[in-house]
């Protein structure tokens, strides 16, 4: 299935779902906003990764984040992962510049 994230193409892939309902939302958000979602890692459930990659993006800080599979707070896990996604500069740029058209 593929859906338009600004003027990225998004591609979305079957995965293992998360467990935890509130982490598994925000992991939605992600995909919705272009993100890539990979499943998989050593202390990590996956990790999601920003569309733009680019460098100047905050030093590339943000560009890739960890899902922990079992997080003290699934609530706050989740907004800390809607937040790493809301703001994200490139991402930031992209939606203003739609608004403005």
């Amino acid at each position: 299935m593929v859906a338009l994230c600004g003027k990225i193409p998004v591609y979305f892939m079957t995965r293992k779902s998360h467990s935890k309902p509130e982490i598994e939302a925000a992991l939605r958000y992600a995909e919705k906003n272009g993100w890539r979602v990979e499943v998989g890692g050593a202390h990590a459930w996956g990790k999601i990764y920003c569309p733009y990659n680019d460098k100047d993006c905050r030093c590339g800080e943000f560009c890739i984040s960890s899902i922990w599979s079992t997080p003290r707070n699934a609530g706050n896990h989740a907004k800390q992962i809607r937040r790493v996604i809301d703001n994200c500069t490139n991402h930031n740029k992209n939606v203003s510049s739609e608004e403005d058209d």
